[in-house]
């Protein structure tokens, strides 16, 4: 590959093919983190201020929504998992042309798929959200939360796919300041609109919009500015079908595993509805954390799905079962450590969205069970990340979906009938966590053994 001219541009890049791999993965992982807890932090704020400065049912409205943006836009985020990998596996092989090719596929997706989830956002909202049993004093502001919020899918789209070519050349630090200034914006909008304006939802959703609009126009200014293979020149946006073709092949399973899971977390959802507005409520708080700690581990799975996907397109066999070791260990340390730290600070944590008794009472039976034990997701979601570095997506998604999805569905119809607390709901998720983990780990060092032969060759050569 070219040697890079501007060291500004090489300063952010990172050479995933050499040298110590603790520290890279670090600097990796960390801005990645990071950026995932500021683009969360996005509906937070739209939590906590609804919570404090509005009502509880604005609180719930803004809560219940979670599950179905996820739903919605899983299947395009995971499409930008494989946009990562196929990208991070031509640096591994120094191919320019394909670089340059899958990043101008890529950026088109990006475009289609926003503009796609802003027609079906806005046709569903009220459908999806009665098929819930959101109840009636909050469903008409959950719509319209809905509604706004999805005016600002393509841009959140063209952020997250660029994100993800930033991504496959190692850089992690520049979409961590473009989310930093969009978090700023965010939050002052979001104060600005629902306290002096008293919009409630409204303001809060319009602050997400134009938070995203701020990351995009950002995103797509630092692309435009790259050199060599990594620019994008709006002139050459085109689909070219081997890039299309590789993107999709890792991408859509990693997607359909995300919309499988978030329809089972809807199902879940919908059965939290029935406790009322105050278990939604505190559902929702307690999610808030769950977010933050699962942002770390996803951190640690880019970082295994980029660096394995690069030295396994260069041939490095043995340096990709060291990422996989590191990553593992890494993602389960940092994950249960936060588990633990807000779970023992639990009422400190929770008062930042409300002060309500009975959201209280609900939000701290979630975290004690649900988020106590959050570590064990490590398990799938690294194993699973490992197999996609490697062009194997299928496999995890298929497992994850029955490990977890088909699991969870059973339980809420067979044993929450037989135990209908509020903490038989939530006690599924660690069990579901325990099943899919042991059954992906497996897959992978089966995988592994298979394919760590000196005959075989990447994928994607």
């Amino acid at each position: 590959m070219r040697t890079h001219n501007n060291s500004s541009q090489s300063a952010v890049r990172m050479d995933m093919l050499h040298g110590s791999l603790l520290n890279k993965i670090l600097l990796f992982s960390l801005p990645l983190a990071a950026s995932s807890i500021l683009q969360q932090l996005f509906n937070s704020v739209d939590v906590a201020v609804v919570g404090r400065f509005a009502s509880d049912q604005a609180l719930a409205a803004v809560g219940s929504n979670s599950s179905v943006i996820s739903l919605m836009i899983n299947l395009f985020v995971g499409i930008s998992v494989g946009a990562n990998v196929v990208i991070a596996n031509y640096i591994g092989q120094k191919d320019e042309r394909g670089i340059k090719n899958a990043i101008h596929t890529v950026s088109v997706i990006a475009l289609a798929s926003g503009f796609l989830l802003l027609v079906v956002g806005l046709l569903i909202a009220r459908p999806i959200l009665e098929a819930m049993d959101t109840p009636d004093d909050v469903i008409d502001l959950a719509i319209l939360y809905l509604r706004i919020y999805f005016l600002g899918m393509p841009f959140f789209m063209v952020y997250n796919f660029g994100a993800s070519i930033l991504r496959s050349m190692g850089d992690t630090k520049r979409p961590l300041y473009c989310l930093v200034a969009a978090g700023m914006i965010n939050t002052v909008l979001n104060l600005l609109l629902v306290i002096v304006f008293k919009m409630s939802v409204a303001g809060v959703a319009i602050g997400t919009v134009v938070a995203n609009m701020f990351s995009a126009g950002v995103i797509i200014y630092i692309l435009r500015h790259e050199k060599g293979p990594f620019k994008l020149d709006i002139k050459h946006l085109q689909i070219t079908r081997p890039e299309l073709r590789k993107v999709l092949q890792i991408g859509v399973p990693a997607g359909i595993q995300g919309m499988v899971f978030s329809i089972a977390n809807i199902f879940i959802q919908a059965a939290v509805n029935r406790f009322g507005s105050a278990a939604i409520a505190g559902s929702a708080t307690a999610l808030t954390y769950e977010y933050y700690c699962y942002f770390v581990v996803s951190a640690f799975s880019q970082a295994a799905v980029t660096f394995i996907s690069q030295n396994y397109g260069a041939g490095q066999i043995e340096r990709c079962k060291r990422i996989f070791r590191l990553t593992m260990l890494l993602s389960v340390a940092c994950c249960g450590l936060l588990n633990v730290l807000f779970v023992w600070q639990k009422h400190f944590a929770i008062s930042f969205f409300t002060s309500s008794p009975e959201v209280f009472h609900y939000a701290a039976l979630r975290m004690n069970i649900v988020l106590l034990t959050q570590c064990l997701a490590c398990s799938y979601e690294i194993a699973g990340a490992a197999l996609r570095g490697l062009g194997y997506s299928m496999l995890p998604a298929i497992l994850t979906v029955f490990g977890t999805c088909v699991l969870r569905l059973l339980w809420i119809y067979l044993v929450c009938p037989l135990l209908p607390g509020f903490d038989a709901l939530m006690v599924i998720y660690p069990i579901s966590w325990i099943v899919t983990g042991t059954a992906v780990l497996v897959a992978y060092y089966v995988v592994q053994k298979k394919l760590f032969r000196p005959k075989e060759m990447p994928i994607f050569a």
